[in-house]
């Protein structure tokens, strides 16, 4: 898969668009946060 087809989303705290990864594969629908310091507030 190409990096421009990769899936996105918003991060619930910061409002950034964050990429889909490939550690998050697994359970990218639950995904809400773009980083550690974001689920941390």
């Amino acid at each position: 898969m190409k990096k421009e087809n990769l899936p996105y989303k918003t991060c619930k705290i910061c409002k950034r668009t964050f990429v889909w990864r490939k550690k998050w594969r697994l359970n990218w629908d639950k995904v809400k946060y773009c980083s550690k310091n974001c689920s941390k507030n």
